[in-house]
């Protein structure tokens, strides 16, 4: 894995926003948690995203790996000791001292790599690692991505929402009929549930011949606006109030897939809410009647 920055830019801790000593498990949490907030996948337009994604990758790869950590240790603090050193030399001594390390780095080379620096050693440690393959990092960046386009696509997945695809129900009836055209909410019921589940039926109070349907599911309001016409003699006219079916999509990602006992008062109040929702439904055909 190629990285842009050079190996003695970069401080893989404070990439991973972790400490010198945190365990393994402590570098695989800070480089999901990262990694999640800037992975390509995510990130189309930034490309930056993809810099700072293969950084993190390179940090996951070095710090979980033993012997290429050490030597990265073993040069991250003789970095620092060495920034302190530089702090009290002047100029001219720091000059003197740059050279004399630049030497004894060529005489080492010289050599034939015996007495290698910290630096070479690291140098060899990552170049193991990109020959042999790192395991841990392709798996954390297959999981990394399986996660991500899980949570996209249950992101953008339509639903339906019963809420926004009401059905107005229609038919002749006369304003002093006591049989309301022949339908009651009993026999619209009978009518209607071979579709589908029904959310809500409500029959207008105050105005004759109208009401009100939601179903659960897409299918079901479908087949019930195109299929069904009632009794014969005083057939129903089913339409959509918003003209057309409408879909949304998931706000929410993931949940419990089991409900415990805690979730008791939840219930209560969804069953509640169900309650005012079909209170709401009268309201608005009310409203609807004093405007006409």
């Amino acid at each position: 894995m190629s990285v842009k920055k050079n190996m003695e830019d970069i401080d893989l801790y404070a990439v991973l926003g972790i400490q010198i000593n945190a365990t393994e498990s402590e570098i695989k949490k800070a480089y999901r948690k990262k990694a999640l907030q800037c992975h390509p996948d995510k990130n189309p337009d930034d490309p930056k995203a993809a810099e700072t994604f293969h950084e993190l990758s390179y940090a996951l790869e070095i710090l979980t790996d033993v012997s290429a950590r050490s030597a990265y240790d073993k040069v991250l603090r003789a970095k620092e000791a060495a920034k302190l050193r530089h702090q009290q030399l002047d100029s001219k001594r720091q000059k003197l001292k740059e050279d004399l390390e630049r030497r004894e780095r060529e005489a080492s080379l010289g050599q034939g790599g015996v007495n290698l620096t910290d630096e070479q050693k690291l140098a060899a440690e990552i170049e193991r690692l990109r020959k042999e393959g790192s395991r841990l990092l392709q798996e954390e960046q297959r999981k990394l991505k399986e996660e991500i386009q899980k949570r996209l696509g249950t992101l953008t997945q339509p639903v339906w929402d019963s809420t926004l695809n009401r059905i107005k129900i229609k038919w002749k009836a006369d304003k002093t009929d006591p049989n309301n055209g022949g339908y009651d909410e009993n026999m619209l019921k009978r009518y209607l549930k071979k579709y589908g589940n029904i959310v809500a039926l409500v029959m207008s109070p105050n105005k004759k011949g109208c009401a009100l349907v939601e179903f659960s599911s897409k299918e079901a309001s479908e087949m019930a606006v195109e299929l069904e016409k009632g009794l014969p003699n005083n057939p129903l006219t089913l339409k959509w109030v918003n003209n057309k079916p409408i879909l949304t999509t998931k706000k929410e990602v993931g949940g419990p897939s089991v409900i415990s006992d805690r979730d008791y008062e939840s219930l209560v109040l969804t069953k509640l809410r169900q309650a005012a929702e079909r209170q709401k439904l009268i309201q608005e055909m009310m409203k609807e009647d004093q405007e006409k």
